[in-house]
């Protein structure tokens, strides 16, 4: 009998001590720290990413292993084809349109004097405020970063270089006339020898020693790449992975700007850079894409160097990465080799995430805009939305739980916009000049549909999506070397003086 009570008393204590465990939980949880940000920016990447390209024969082994456990936009866009209002706007949650910076902006000047951002909270100022240690190094706004917005910055090593005593082949001049019209620094080659004299190395090296570190709250860490911009040189063994004899060039028809409007022409006079007729006539093309690839091979190779920081660190399973370029880039589509333009391969960007909480290997090919990049990492850091984000998280999205994104738009120079849906792409230029292209019958946009009846419900449908404010260009944001927005600039403000911002050649 005694036997039998000791055993009910114990059979009754182990209940109550696993009902009170319970209890405890439910009251106490134990609370979850907010995942660390790796936020890595590629300067001037197109989409010619091994996961995404079926055309050129790029290597990107280790975005494509990134992209394996994570979700990349096959139709991202930026919100202006040029590094310094692109950069601005993702960094503000702002559009260009919103904010009148349409050109090139010291990056200490993005809040002077402007009613639209002189008290906005920039992306990596949030997450300080929001309890993270922040750091980043290399070009992240359109310079580096304005100063104290990261609590640890590496700086950025000014230029682009390193560089040759002489150039191997574009002069950066071209046959424009060179007062009216900037020097670019485009040029291509093999150089320098090793790719431990490259800023890109040296940067991941400064963000690796901050990874292997312990840290008492989570830590957001920028990493800005230079490559692939021009001048288009990395060391020799980057050219070697791509053959002459293998690489393809771009579908090109000398009469396609036939049908553009004259505004579009403006915009595309970019004479201080290589036109496709010149690369055809001297057999330069296949060697400019042949270092474009080379570029991009070496970046990947770094941010591999970076990932495998990660991984190895303590705090590969608690960190939210994305990795995004500031614009597209044209490689003698559309006759020109540069950015500069609101057609497709000009607007159209990179854009991944991977988190711990996000699908792996999932590709979406509906239009995504990089002005969603600020909303979506807070979400996915567990942060407070942030109400003056102009942007919309992509997290549901990407988990399968909201509705796509039905567009996206993009601003160049003041009043002129495209807007991209899934299937059509609509340009307006400031003067009611149109263009309409549809995709799914003509990707490569040769085809200027604007006149055409049959698509002018789909062309009334996009203009709704049009920004009804279009600010007027802000006093610290130029572009000085192209004369349309130089004209533009002192046309809309009120002032016929020539425009000089002091920031240099094209970026």
């Amino acid at each position: 009998m005694i036997k039998t009570r000791y055993y009910l008393f114990l059979a009754l204590s182990i209940f109550l001590l696993g009902a009170c465990g319970e209890k405890k939980n439910k009251v106490e949880p134990e609370k979850q720290e907010n995942p660390n940000v790796l936020f890595i920016a590629v300067d001037d990447l197109n989409n010619m990413l091994g996961v995404l390209d079926g055309h050129s024969g790029t290597k990107t082994p280790n975005i494509d292993r990134l992209a394996a456990r994570g979700v990349v936009f096959s139709d991202a866009h930026c919100q202006a084809p040029l590094c310094g209002p692109s950069r601005a706007s993702l960094m503000t949650g702002l559009r260009p349109s919103t904010t009148g910076i349409y050109g090139m902006i010291d990056d200490n000047k993005i809040r002077s004097e402007n009613p639209s951002t002189k008290d906005i909270i920039m992306l990596p100022e949030y997450f300080k405020q929001n309890g993270y240690h922040t750091m980043g190094i290399g070009k992240l706004f359109h310079s580096h970063a304005p100063d104290g917005i990261f609590e640890e910055s590496g700086g950025r090593v000014k230029g682009f270089g390193p560089l040759p005593e002489e150039r191997f082949v574009w002069d950066g001049y071209g046959s424009s006339d060179r007062e009216n019209y900037g020097k670019t620094s485009t040029d291509w080659g093999a150089f320098p020898e090793a790719d431990s004299l490259m800023p890109d190395h040296r940067s991941v090296d400064w963000a690796k020693a901050r990874m292997n570190k312990k840290y008492d709250k989570p830590f957001f860490i920028g990493v800005g790449f230079l490559r692939v911009h021009v001048p288009l040189y990395v060391p020799q063994k980057w050219f070697d992975l791509h053959p002459l004899d293998s690489i393809r060039t771009m579908p090109y028809r000398a009469d396609d700007l036939n049908d553009v409007p004259p505004v579009a022409l403006q915009i595309n006079d970019l004479p201080m850079m290589p036109s496709t007729d010149w690369a055809i006539e001297s057999g330069e093309w296949p060697k400019i894409i042949q270092a474009y690839l080379a570029c991009i091979s070496f970046v990947d190779h770094e941010i591999g160097r970076l990932l495998d920081a990660l991984e190895n660190s303590e705090h590969a399973d608690n960190t939210v990465i994305v990795l995004w370029s500031d614009h597209g880039y044209r490689l003698g589509e559309k006759g020109t080799f540069a950015k500069h333009a609101l057609w497709n391969t000009a607007t159209k960007t990179p854009l991944l995430f991977a988190a711990p909480n996000l699908p792996n290997g999932k590709i979406i090919d509906q239009p995504a805009e990089l002005l969603s990049i600020y909303p979506t990492l807070l979400e996915l850091c567990g942060l407070p939305a942030y109400d003056r984000n102009e942007g919309k998280s992509l997290v549901p999205l990407m988990k399968g739980e909201g509705v796509a994104p039905s567009i996206a738009i993009t601003t160049f120079g003041m009043n002129n916009h495209t807007v991209k849906s899934e299937r059509f792409r609509y340009i307006r230029y400031e003067d009611g000049g149109e263009e309409f292209y549809d995709h799914r019958n003509d990707p490569n946009e040769f085809m200027n549909q604007a006149k055409n009846p049959k698509y002018s419900e789909e062309i009334r449908r996009l203009k709704e999506y049009l920004p009804e404010d279009n600010a007027a260009w802000d006093a610290n944001s130029s572009y000085t070397f192209q004369p349309y927005f130089v004209a533009q600039k002192a046309r809309t403000s009120g002032s016929e003086e020539k425009v000089v911002n002091g920031i240099g050649a094209p970026q």
